[in-house]
């Protein structure tokens, strides 16, 4: 089987998260300047099969999209653009900063450590992507 890579597009840095070959589960890839982020793909995938791409989608409390989807929604249409044979999805991403706050507190982190806004990306793409993951099996079942 391919990965499943996932994304969490910010203006500054994006954080990847992807899952092993057999899909099972999510790991931490990295933090990126999204300014790298096409460099970044086009290296990956001649290296990685990846079956999908998974990009979280920020909403708001009320389910309209956030203000931040101006900066995704044109890196959603070139990445359809640039790779029409890798399946495209997004997921509500909403909390996963928190979440991933929290789960570097669980962790026993040291709060210069917490501050690591790269590391915080990393984590809400690898919350994300196990999210996605655990729903894709839920529908299965």
């Amino acid at each position: 089987m391919a990965r499943i890579l996932s994304i969490d597009y910010g203006k500054k840095r994006t954080g990847l998260a992807v899952t092993d070959p057999e899909q099972i589960i999510a790991n931490r890839l990295t933090t990126i300047a999204t300014h790298t982020i096409w460099d970044f793909l086009t290296e990956y995938f001649s290296k990685e099969k990846v079956e999908a791409v998974v990009v979280g989608y920020p909403k708001q409390m009320n389910n309209q999209a956030s203000e931040s989807v101006r900066f995704i929604n044109p890196f959603l249409k070139r990445f359809q653009q640039k790779y029409p044979e890798i399946k495209l999805e997004i997921y509500d991403e909403r909390f996963t900063s928190k979440m991933a706050f929290q789960t570097m507190i669980d962790g026993g982190l040291k709060k210069q450590k917490r501050q690591d806004k790269a590391l915080i990306d990393a984590i809400s793409a690898t919350i994300i992507l196990q999210n996605y993951l655990e729903q894709k099996r839920n529908l299965l079942r």
